[in-house]
């Protein structure tokens, strides 16, 4: 088996014309187009029948990630703008919910746009009317790819997130090349977000209605929630000739106590991970469970899962095991819910430990979402991807959807 390091990112690639990629959603969340992947076999439906191609009793895990208004449109005291892309707060937070939480100011991780024009000292305000209040940037420190700023606020009863709330724009995909509009405040959040901290939507829960819902209850289908907060790198295109070069970015994590129980009661279900998002978590627990398995200690103040972790380490245990050792430190620790980050790669050559099924949408050329697609449903990948262009999916964020079924090893 070929080690993940040495994978040629040019081995998955497709041809993804510009037209082929959806601007908009539909009107209908559910009116979207499902594609049905099992044992090599491909099926049209549509997401309002969902539940007839879930088997009861199965478990669907869902992200309950909430974007926020990321994108922060600055004005110089010489009338120009600089548009500043907040990604995640500073070292200094224990994580992003204690940072959405701070008033008066913050210090966070940004991009910023026309940053060469931003000299130093100067200090950039940004005025909101209803409520009033002024918003002020200046840089702490930055490096070769990125800034870390002082955001600060005069009125100190709002929080981060409400001050992003009232003066920041949606953080559509770049890929889309348009700027937000007043219904993307709805239609690019799904309708169970919860936890502020993305700076992208978990798009396959895009299609999710209550109608839907609703058809899943009915067919005794159960429903979890985790958090995944999804950052900029989701973008982030692979540019090294080979896996090894590229570093995977890290993003936090939070899962409850009552959750994981949930899970291990369904372990020897169908397990459906309702995105990419949601599948990332789910198997960074078992690689949390099993360090803690063989007694190694979790660094929940950093990240707790490593790219290569699944690749380069010998000892295993069952997914069983792993969950169990969650709730066992979490219950010697008196912790409700697990909170740390993971970087975990999930690539061709990764073995599955818990998630049956996957609900996704249609990925990037070269992206590392495209390696996770082929590490579930092996090479036919690119049969699924050339099924979907010739039978007129829609492709990206706002585009139509899969259910794909994991091979039985």
């Amino acid at each position: 088996m070929i080690h993940p390091k040495d994978l040629r990112i040019d081995d998955y690639t497709y041809d993804l014309p510009d037209e082929r990629i959806a601007k908009y959603p539909l009107p209908d969340r559910d009116a979207s187009k499902l594609l049905i992947y099992k044992e090599g076999k491909i099926v049209e439906d549509n997401y309002r029948n969902l539940a007839s191609c879930i088997p009861a009793n199965s478990f669907m895990v869902f992200n309950q990630t909430k974007v926020v208004n990321a994108r922060l449109l600055f004005i110089k005291p010489s009338g120009g703008t600089i548009e500043v892309f907040c990604l995640a707060p500073a070292d200094t937070y224990a994580d992003i919910q204690s940072a959405m939480l701070q008033k008066g100011k913050v210090q966070w991780e940004c991009l910023v746009g026309g940053a060469s024009k931003w000299k130093h000292g100067m200090v950039l305000q940004l005025s909101n009317q209803m409520p009033e209040f002024v918003l002020s940037a200046k840089i702490i420190s930055r490096t070769a790819a990125s800034f870390v700023l002082e955001l600060a606020w005069d009125d100190t009863a709002l929080t981060f997130a409400e001050v992003l709330h009232f003066t920041g724009k949606v953080p559509l995909p770049p890929y889309l090349h348009r700027n937000a509009e007043a219904s993307d405040e709805e239609r690019y959040q799904t309708l169970f977000a919860k936890e502020e901290g993305s700076v992208a939507a978990p798009t396959a829960g895009l299609h999710f209605t209550k109608e839907v819902f609703q058809s899943l209850t009915e067919k005794s289908v159960g429903t979890g929630y985790v958090t995944l907060h999804v950052g900029a790198g989701t973008f982030k295109p692979v540019k090294s000739e080979t896996m090894a070069e590229h570093e995977m970015h890290a993003e936090w994590i939070e899962v409850s106590r009552a959750f994981i129980k949930q899970l291990e009661a369904h372990l020897k279900g169908n397990i459906v991970a309702v995105g990419t998002t949601s599948l990332r978590t789910l198997e960074s627990l078992y690689w949390i469970g099993n360090k803690l398995v063989n007694g190694e200690k979790i660094d929940l103040d950093g990240t707790a899962v490593s790219q290569w972790d699944p690749y380069e380490r010998s000892l295993t245990c069952t997914a069983e095991d792993a969950l169990r050792a969650i709730l066992t430190f979490l219950e010697t620790s008196k912790i409700g819910k697990l909170v740390t980050r993971t970087q975990i790669l999930i690539a061709p050559g990764y073995t599955f430990r818990i998630v049956k099924g996957l609900v996704t949408n249609f990925h990037q050329p070269k992206s590392t979402l495209l390696l996770l697609v082929s590490a579930f449903i092996g090479e036919d990948w690119l049969r699924v991807y050339e099924y979907a262009m010739e039978h007129d999916f829609r492709f990206l964020s706002y585009g139509d959807g899969s259910l794909l079924w994991r091979a039985t090893p």
